[in-house]
């Protein structure tokens, strides 16, 4: 599936809002709590102004997002991969992995998490994108596998 991606900006606040809403619904209903889904205007604002984030789009239509921080020294976190559920499970996930690591070609190291009974994602992490878990940690009340990929 051909992409366009593009850094986010201010002004992209409610499309990101739009995405990360239907990407992390199923995930705030059944944890009861997700901190990507429900943001406000200003709080997903100061968001992209903190983390940089890129916006995936199809034929226009913006469908999946990945949020991206740099820790130092070639160390970067994946804070977010996401993708509106009719859009899953075509590639687009790991074309955002993959624009990730041409965009920060120094890197060295990338980490994320994500909850450990969410098993399509452990095996999209582990399978699809070559990321080793790291160890089990809490996540406010959610247990998460910690993930990396090394150079």
């Amino acid at each position: 599936m051909d992409l366009q991606i593009r850094k986010a900006i201010a002004e992209d606040a409610e499309i990101l809002i739009k995405i990360y809403n239907e990407a992390f619904y199923e995930d705030y209903v059944k944890y009861g709590e997700c901190p990507a889904y429900g943001r406000s205007v200003d709080d997903m604002k100061k968001s992209i102004a903190e983390i940089p984030k890129y916006i995936a789009y199809y034929n226009s239509i913006p469908i999946g997002v990945i949020s991206v921080k740099a820790e130092g020294e070639g160390v970067y976190y994946i804070g977010c991969v996401c993708v509106i559920p009719e859009f899953q499970r075509k590639g687009i996930g790991h074309q955002l992995i993959e624009f990730m690591k041409t965009q920060y070609s120094d890197w060295k190291k990338i980490e994320l998490i994500t909850p450990i009974d969410k098993e399509k994602n452990v095996n999209f992490y582990t399978k699809k994108c070559g990321f080793i878990i790291d160890n089990e940690e809490m996540d406010s009340s959610v247990k998460v596998y910690h993930f990396s990929m090394n150079r």
